[in-house]
């Protein structure tokens, strides 16, 4: 994998997904983290079908604050780990109103010192809500990332460290999105669908599908 492979690749994820983002529904900076925050080994399905009736009644520091952990655990409670995720966004909530005037900070530090908030929410709070070129590295971008031998690795750590070498500037900000959306619906874990890949002819995988 050369670097006019990859950015042929990257050219062509663009043109067919020209401003991509997350499906996890949001519209504030706060939503998108208490959204990101409960996806951990969960589907951002199921977490918008919670997040639908949560939101609209609490969507704010204070207002989940003021729900309690209780009154969090009743909407969330369809999602795995809902009792440690309660725990964890009600303290978040009370950090966020006592450290940070009830505003996400744009920080990395700040975020990470957040319960429940690791470097991979991080990065898609500071990625998505702020513009800013960082890649957070999950399953899907792990797996398309090795397999097609784009950014290999062998710990999540490893491929975001080669992505932001190897990936070029114009690409960073939505390189994040377009991986995830190629590992969630093409080049997926058991059987991947080559025959339908617009970047079958580029990547490196030896063992291809019709």
């Amino acid at each position: 994998m050369n670097n006019a492979k990859r950015k042929e690749i990257l050219t062509r994820l663009r043109d067919a997904n020209p401003h991509p983002t997350t499906e996890l529904n949001f519209t504030t900076p706060y939503e998108l983290l208490v959204a990101v925050t409960l996806s951990a080994q969960a589907t951002d399905v199921g977490v918008n079908k919670a997040t639908a009736k949560l939101f609209p009644v609490a969507n704010t520091p204070q207002a989940i604050f003021d729900l309690g952990v209780d009154g969090l655990k009743d909407y969330i409670k369809t999602i795995g780990l809902y009792n440690s995720k309660a725990v964890n966004v009600h303290k978040m909530a009370e950090i966020l109103i006592t450290q940070h005037g009830g505003e996400v900070p744009e920080s990395r530090e700040a975020l990470e010192a957040l319960p429940g908030v690791g470097r991979k929410t991080a990065n898609v709070v500071l990625n998505t809500a702020f513009g800013w070129p960082t890649i957070a590295v999950d399953t899907h971008i792990y797996r398309v990332s090795n397999r097609t031998k784009f950014a290999m690795g062998k710990t999540v750590e490893k491929v975001e460290e080669k992505l932001l070498k190897v990936v070029p500037k114009e690409f960073k900000v939505d390189v994040h999105h377009w991986l995830i959306l190629h590992g969630r619906y093409t080049c997926i874990a058991r059987k991947p669908r080559c025959g339908s890949c617009i970047i079958e002819d580029l990547c490196e995988f030896k063992d291809k599908t019709e």
